[in-house]
Parts: structure tokens; C-alpha cells; sequence
């Protein structure tokens, strides 16, 4: 039977990790609404790709849905550590939507667009790992107790 009861430390780099995508979609957010150019330093498609056709859902950008979706998977894991391990199961489900259409953007990014955004890749990384803890949190098994010695 698959438990969704996961250990902790996992509970907690899943809210480490969604923090960190959390602040990399409301930087892309901001930046979208002041129309200030994103610094590219690693990559240099950063201003094609977040300016492309790709970049917006009727009119809203992509960045806005990220970041509503790392807000929910922040708050599911941080209720996971909070007693409410019920919530770990929805985490899993956002997770795993959010690293296959980061997948899907990656592939708009490298094959549709030709160009990449590094803020757009921290974000794949970003739900790419909160997928992998998920998955981590399904196949670990917890540490039975040592068995008495008769003497």
C-alpha cells in the first residue's frame, strides 16, 4: 500500500524548494508588469522568451500561475509538517502538473522559441525537485526499529 505520509526533512525541502520557486515566479511577475528588462547573465534569450507567445495566458503571465501554484504547494507541505498529512497527497498532485508543464516549457523554450530564460529554468528546476521529493517521499520506507538482542 502507498503511504502519503512523508518524513519530515522531506516535508521541509518541499517548503524550502517551493520558497525559492515562489520567489522566482513573483520576480518574473514583477518584472512582466513594470516592463523592466529581466538581466540575463547565464542565458541570452531571456527577454525573447518572456516576451514570446508563449509568455501569456489570456493575457496574464505564466509567471502569475506559477506563482499561485508554488504558494499552494508551499502551503500543502508546510501543513504536511504541521500534523495534516492528508494535504501531502494534493502536494504530490500539484507537483507532478507542475514538472510536466515545466517539461512542456522547456520544450516551447528550446525547439519553439530557440532561446532560453534562466529565471524560466530555476522554475523547472524548482518544480522538477518538488516532483522528485514526492517521489522520494513514495518510495522511501521508514527505519524499523532495532530488534532486542536475547542474550
Amino acid at each position: 500500500m502507498i503511504s502519503f505520509k512523508p518524513k519530515n526533512w522531506l516535508a521541509a525541502a518541499a517548503v524550502i524548494v517551493a520558497i525559492g520557486g515562489l520567489f522566482d515566479s513573483v520576480y518574473l511577475t514583477i518584472h512582466h508588469y513594470t516592463a523592466e528588462p529581466v538581466p540575463c547573465s547565464i542565458t541570452e534569450g531571456c527577454e525573447m522568451v518572456l516576451t514570446s507567445a508563449y509568455a501569456e495566458v489570456a493575457g496574464l503571465p505564466l509567471a502569475i500561475f506559477g506563482a499561485a501554484a508554488y504558494f499552494f504547494v508551499l502551503i500543502f507541505a508546510a501543513m504536511t509538517l504541521f500534523g495534516r498529512r492528508g494535504m501531502w497527497l494534493l502536494y504530490g498532485i500539484l507537483a507532478t502538473m507542475m514538472a510536466l508543464f515545466s517539461a512542456w516549457l522547456i520544450y516551447v523554450q528550446a525547439v519553439l522559441i530557440g532561446a532560453f530564460c534562466q529565471f524560466c529554468l530555476l522554475s523547472a528546476l524548482s518544480s522538477s525537485l518538488l516532483f522528485v521529493i514526492f517521489v522520494v517521499s513514495l518510495i522511501s520506507k521508514p527505519i524499523p526499529p532495532p530488534e532486542r538482542i536475547e542474550e
